[in-house]
């Protein structure tokens, strides 16, 4: 596991470290939910519709919880994407890269991020205290 710092107290970005901890597991969970809605079927056109009614199999509906679990996974990954872009335009794909993948700063910096070690830290924990208010 990589060791990410977390924000002291007097920092304007503290959350408590319940908090942040839910937030970094939860951001960690990204690449399973990209994962997940790439070999999950898009069931959005499997439902017929007849003149008057839609066509269902009544009782279980593999069809609508499939897409029920698409359209959570896509809002999960909306929520930390349009997070990070909020926090970070101009380092977005590196930050995405350290908060869902664990890349620490030295990774980062040698895979060409164009920024100081001290701007990504705070950004990453601006991000933290941001997502950890929306989760």
């Amino acid at each position: 596991m990589f060791k990410v710092k977390t924000p002291t107290k007097n920092s304007k970005y503290w959350v408590p470290i319940e908090d942040f901890k839910t937030a970094l597991h939860w951001s960690l969970r990204y690449p399973l939910w990209i994962a997940e809605l790439s070999i999950e079927p898009d069931t959005s056109q499997a439902i017929r519709y007849d003149k008057d009614k839609v066509q269902t199999s009544g009782g279980y509906d593999s069809t609508m919880e499939t897409a029920i679990r698409r359209d959570e996974l896509r809002r999960k990954a909306e929520l930390l994407e349009g997070t990070v872009k909020k926090v970070a335009p101009d380092i977005y794909k590196y930050l995405l890269l350290g908060v869902t993948q664990g890349r620490t700063v030295y990774q980062l910096i040698d895979e060409g991020m164009p920024c100081s070690k001290d701007y990504f830290i705070e950004r990453r924990q601006q991000y933290y205290y941001e997502i950890s208010k929306k989760i």
